[in-house]
């Protein structure tokens, strides 16, 4: 009989498809299963699964052991995760990914070290390592209150550990340390001079080593650009490396925010060869950074014939790697660096008119972008150039992205979600906290106020601003966001504002994938969306909350296959080639220091 009533029709159809999705599973074959589980769907909070069952890099199915196993096959890929909790792969928003590939096997990495007495250990003992003519560099990641001592290195300390090789070292966006050896090889003297930053002399007018950036990092960027760079091979094999430790912390995507002295197409070679090889293992989005100031609309107009939004460059499945728009450098007189050590700058008069014009640009053939607003001073010129832009050319539904927005007013957040835009967070204030609480004294508002904007609906995701300032590692982005706690152990943040540990592992898992317009297709498990997932040695939903900042994964698993494995799962990996050069940092200590 014809059903009479539409909920009898909709009934019927609900019936349908459940029948028709129950006979397909009867005939599929799963790549891949993993059983014995804590599984969280992350669909809603409180739902865990036991299994899942995984298909041509996607979902199959979820459910119980026994319901999972009917998929099984000859040549099916069993995973027992033998009870341990298993969580969506983490997304980070905002991440210099493709530069840091380049660089990655030449760094010392003080990420995660817990005293300076062995950071200047690891300095001294990898000079040792290193030939003459290369450098010795420590780029970001890292902050004084993460030590023991609770201070930074003095110069004296740096030239005793390291008298006869170049060494750099970078402490966020705010200052520069360079030996004696470095000072010579550059060449720095008293007359020495940089637009936006001071180059330190001592008594007598000779450079100190100190670098202070006052008030953007351009004398930071411009010294780094000055030291020693990989090879093409090398560089190669270190992407491989760097997408690798991204997979030990379990990261499965992340979204490149461009970056200086980053330029396009040249710097972007390497990612996409391995990219078009299959050989990446995080999922790739990129936003183009503008590198010449006062001829960013003649950049932008140059990249719009040669790449766009979601081209085909994708590592092994449709939009994986991909141009997405312009950012987060539009124009460089919008930009309003978080050097939190020199005050706020305020942004030139020009600023209006050279960022409408990009905006326009961009607008007009439908890139996405996202714009570096710290300060809600900024962010209040922003939007008002984008609102203007909105009302001769609709957004209409294009996405853009306020990147930081530490001082963002509720205001501003409307304007924001009304033009249909999102807002990026990282755990700046995580490394940056005790700094910005020295200058401005201590605040009563969340800053940036996520709290604000999961109640307004604004879309938001969690990610980490690495690696020249904060660490790369996503967990202590995801503790920061849980505990409000600084790298220093300062709680920064009202009980009313933290965010449960559901909410902050969905910013950084669809609400991260929302920055690339892949939020339908990530960042959960269930049916259809992307097989992206890692197995935890810990609960990470009950666990003591100060042992989220040091998780890492056991296994992790991207388009459903292994990427990484430790212990029990490490045969399942697949190998990488030797670390090169043998000299590297890498080959001796890895990366973030976890241990």
């Amino acid at each position: 009989m014809k059903p009479s009533t539409a909920p009898q029709r909709a009934l019927l159809l609900t019936s349908l498809a459940a029948a028709m999705f129950a006979s397909s599973l009867a005939y599929a074959q799963a790549d891949l299963i993993l059983t014995n589980g804590k599984v969280a769907t992350m669909a809603r909070e409180g739902e865990f699964v036991q299994a899942l069952a995984v298909k041509d890099g996607k979902v199959l199915a979820t459910g119980s052991n026994a319901e999972v196993l009917k998929l099984k096959t000859p040549t099916t890929q069993l995973v027992d995760a033998g009870g341990r909790t298993v969580i969506p792969g983490l997304n980070d928003s905002h991440l210099h990914v493709i530069r840091e590939g380049l660089n990655y096997n030449m760094e010392l990495r003080w990420d995660g070290v817990t005293s300076l007495k062995r950071a200047l250990q690891m300095l001294k003992e990898q000079a040792a390592r290193t030939p003459e003519g290369e450098w010795v560099k420590v780029v970001g990641g890292w902050n004084e209150y993460q030590f023991e001592e609770k201070r930074l290195p003095t110069l004296e300390e740096i030239n005793a550990a390291v008298p006869d090789r170049p060494v750099f070292i970078l402490y966020l966006y705010g200052l520069g340390f360079l030996n004696q050896k470095g000072i010579a090889t550059l060449g720095y003297d008293k007359d020495t001079k940089f637009k936006d930053g001071v180059v330190e002399l001592d008594a007598a007018g000779k450079p100190t080593g100190k670098l202070i950036a006052k008030p953007n990092a351009l004398i930071l960027y411009s010294t780094l650009a000055r030291t020693n760079k990989l090879s093409r091979a090398d560089q190669v094999n270190s992407t491989l490396h760097f997408y690798r430790e991204l997979n030990r912390l379990g990261v499965t995507s992340a979204i490149d925010a461009g970056g200086g002295f980053q330029n396009y197409p040249d710097d972007y070679g390497v990612t996409l060869e391995l990219a078009r090889a299959g050989k990446l293992t995080v999922r790739t989005s990129y936003y183009l950074f503008a590198q010449r100031a006062g001829k960013e609309l003649e950049d932008f107009g140059r990249w719009l014939t040669m790449t766009h939004p979601k081209k085909n460059d994708h590592m092994f499945y449709p939009n994986g790697f991909s141009a997405e728009g312009g950012g987060e450098n539009l124009v460089a007189s919008a930009a309003d660096f978080e050097n939190f050590l020199e005050p706020r700058p305020d942004l030139p008069e020009s600023m209006e008119g050279e960022l409408e014009a990009v905006v326009s640009l961009l607008v007009k053939n439908r890139w996405p972008f996202r714009l570096h607003a710290t300060y809600g001073e900024s962010i209040d010129r922003d939007l008002a150039v984008i609102e203007k832009v909105n009302a001769k050319t609709p957004l209409n539904g294009l996405r853009f992205i306020v990147d930081h927005g530490e001082t963002i007013t509720d205001v501003q957040l409307a304007r924001i979600k009304k033009l249909g835009g999102g807002v990026a967070v990282q755990d700046r204030m995580h490394f940056q906290g005790e700094a910005y609480w020295k200058r401005y004294g201590a605040q009563t508002r969340q800053m940036p106020p996520i709290r604000k904007m999961l109640d307004m609906k604004v879309p938001v995701g969690l990610g980490t601003d690495g690696t020249r300032v904060s660490s790369y590692n996503p967990w202590p982005s995801v503790y920061w966001a849980v505990t409000g706690k600084t790298a220093g152990g300062m709680r920064i943040w009202q009980d009313k504002d933290v965010p449960s540990r559901f909410e902050a592992l969905q910013l950084m898992t669809t609400g991260s994938a929302w920055m690339s317009g892949e939020e339908t297709a990530k960042g959960k498990l269930q049916p259809g969306q992307y097989a992206d997932f890692i197995v935890l040695p810990q609960d990470y939903f009950s666990v003591d909350a100060e042992k989220i900042k040091r998780m890492e994964s056991l296994l992790t698993v991207v388009n459903g296959k292994v990427v990484y494995g430790a212990g029990e799962y490490a045969p399942l990996a697949p190998s990488l080639p030797a670390v090169s050069p043998a000299w590297s940092p890498v080959a001796t200590y890895g990366g973030y220091q976890n241990r």
